[in-house]
């Protein structure tokens, strides 16, 4: 096994007050236009955020825009071919940030800012430059969190005499099909652990040794006789009636999703690890590892200035988490490394997930949002195909072949950068 880096972010309650002024050549001078952020919050759950900007703008005298845009990695490459990027652009998969990054796009973290830039959400990167010498840097900060591994439910649902009824809910625009990417993805970290996962996720292992747990999630799905292919491609979050949240549709009891989804749902809904959820399982009660998978929404600097990194240091303090998590409903307030702030009491949603972030044994980012963008996107359309006819060994055999392909394609082109995705959540 390979050492990982210690972690003490969950418990800690490290906070990263950095307002120093960036060194080393990668910032200009200050200016006085306005800083434009942009990012992937819409639909009112940029409120919060954008009332933390205000509020740095008392503080600085800097004026600061959100652009919030579900099409995000199309608005940005569309910015950056007109050569207008934003002053920061906030992004929640590090498989996209590094290729912002070999392309020059990113700008490095100066030392005073590079403090904020801790495991599994901001790895270091290397990269060759044009004579051939390889630089190893951190280009991008946490500033929000998510714990995923997590199954949602109502009290009651799913009692020992009744099997669980999963909500899919697959489609979701230019990302369809990621609700089954995490459920493969969480199936391989709980029933394989940690490092099986890091290695999967990274590159190093081959599909083929994947197939187990698509059959184990193929019978989930089709228990008690279930067809998922119809329901499976629904919308993931809008219902009919303009409602919000998969369980609220009545069809099912139980769903596979991060801690973001507890906006959509009362008190009534509560979370609980994956982990009990699998037959054979061992849970952190029985020695288990207890490992979660996490997701994170980190900021770069696309443009740099002296305001620009004042900012990113900015996003990263305890005064901006405070103002953040202040503005937000009890059921919306976000996480950071280092826990959730706020004098206001949370939901009953938002401890829970909080207790079992300060449980969590091991931690993993996100696979597919650390996997080069080609063979995530790949692993999207395979998982929809999948949910077509999940008893078809012919097909399965057939979808890992070709995520074979791509993932030899990505080794050949040296794609897979990224090598620490785990971390300890306490200690060394």
């Amino acid at each position: 096994m390979r050492r990982r880096r210690g972690l003490r972010v969950l418990l800690a309650g490290v906070l990263f007050a950095v307002w120093a002024v960036a060194a080393g050549g990668c910032s200009g001078s200050s200016d006085e236009r306005t800083l434009v952020v942009l990012g992937p919050w819409t639909d009112g759950e940029e409120r919060p955020f954008k009332e933390a900007l205000k509020a740095m703008e008392k503080e600085t005298g800097h004026s600061y825009v959100y652009k919030g845009t579900r099409s995000l990695r199309e608005t940005l490459v569309a910015q950056l071919q007109a050569g207008a990027p934003p002053d920061v652009a906030i992004l929640n998969s590090p498989g996209e940030l590094v290729e912002y990054v070999k392309a020059g796009d990113v700008h490095w973290l100066p030392e005073s800012v590079a403090g904020a830039a801790v495991p599994p959400w901001a790895p270091t990167v290397t990269v060759t430059g044009p004579n051939g010498g390889a630089q190893t840097r951190a280009y991008w900060v946490p500033i929000r969190v998510d714990l995923k591994s997590l199954v949602w439910s109502r009290a009651g649902a799913g009692t020992e005499d009744a099997d669980p009824v999963w909500c899919l809910g697959m489609g979701s625009g230019a990302t369809s099909g990621w609700p089954g990417t995490d459920w493969l993805e969480d199936l391989i970290l709980q029933r394989s652990g940690p490092d099986v996962y890091e290695d999967w996720a990274t590159g190093r292992t081959e599909w083929k040794t994947t197939a187990p747990l698509w059959r184990e999630w193929g019978r989930m799905m089709t228990a008690d006789g279930r067809s998922p292919d119809t329901e499976a491609l629904a919308d993931f979050e809008l219902l009919d009636d303009g409602r919000y949240g998969l369980l609220n549709r009545g069809d099912c009891t139980h769903e596979h999703q991060g801690s973001f989804v507890r906006r959509h749902y009362g008190d009534d809904v509560l979370p609980r690890p994956t982990s009990e959820y699998l037959d054979g399982a061992r849970t952190s009660a029985q020695g288990g590892e207890n490992a979660f998978e996490v997701s994170g929404d980190m900021a770069a600097v696309f443009r740099a200035s002296d305001a620009a990194w004042d900012l990113l240091g900015r996003l990263t303090s305890e005064e901006a988490r405070t103002s953040w998590a202040k503005a937000a409903q009890p059921g919306e307030r976000p996480f950071f490394p280092g826990g959730t702030t706020a004098s206001v009491p949370p939901s009953p949603g938002t401890q829970s997930v909080q207790k079992l972030f300060d449980s969590a044994g091991q931690i993993c980012f996100d696979a597919s949002d650390a996997m080069p963008p080609t063979l995530r996107d790949a692993f999207h359309r395979a998982v929809l195909e999948f949910v077509g006819d999940p008893g078809n060994d012919a097909l399965l055999d057939r979808l890992l072949e070709q995520l074979e392909a791509e993932r030899k394609l990505q080794v050949l082109d040296n794609s897979f950068v990224l090598d620490d995705l785990c971390a300890n959540a306490v200690g060394e």
